[in-house]
């Protein structure tokens, strides 16, 4: 039986990240929405051009995903954005591209500068592709980037009509 979660909200993109950007050309593309369960999840599609041999997502696109996904999931929870210190990345079946894929990202453990997360991407059938563990160091957008303050390069946001997840 599939059920449907709700989405609490979307979480903006940027222009030029390799898996949100919306100006980057070889970007997923991914749009991020926090759901009621306080995870994040995205529906999102890699492309040919992502490919590592023929009909399989390059690993190094699918760990950047769950990292993203990593540290989405912990923007729901506080304000605050972070770097990645460790990941660790499991590889259960082949990934492939051209394919509607669901991804998710949760927060198992929110310490004071810390915080590390579970994600994993799946096929529309629920089977888990990959998975990984992620653990973050948690840093003020200034402290990651110079002049964070005059650039609008991380927070677009794209409308969109999504309301539920199944």
């Amino acid at each position: 039986m599939i059920s449907f979660m709700r989405v609490k909200t979307k979480q903006c993109n940027s222009k030029m990240c390799i898996i949100c950007g919306i100006e980057n050309p070889s970007s997923v593309k991914a749009p991020f929405y926090e759901m009621e369960d306080g995870s994040v999840m995205s529906i999102f599609e890699f492309k040919d051009y992502h490919q590592s041999y023929p009909g399989r997502t390059h690993g190094g696109l699918i760990t950047a995903m769950l990292d993203e996904l990593g540290l989405r999931s912990l923007w729901p929870l506080e304000n605050t954005y972070g770097v990645t210190m460790e990941i660790t990345t499991k590889f259960r079946r082949p990934v492939p591209y051209n394919q509607t894929l669901k991804g998710i990202g949760k927060v198992i453990k929110n310490m004071p500068r810390f915080v590390q997360s579970e994600a994993k991407i799946c096929d529309l059938d629920e089977n888990v592709l990959a998975e990984a563990t992620i653990k973050y160091m948690k840093l003020p957008p200034e402290k990651i980037v110079s002049d964070y303050i005059n650039t609008n390069a991380h927070n677009i946001f794209i409308r969109d009509n999504v309301t539920e997840i199944n």
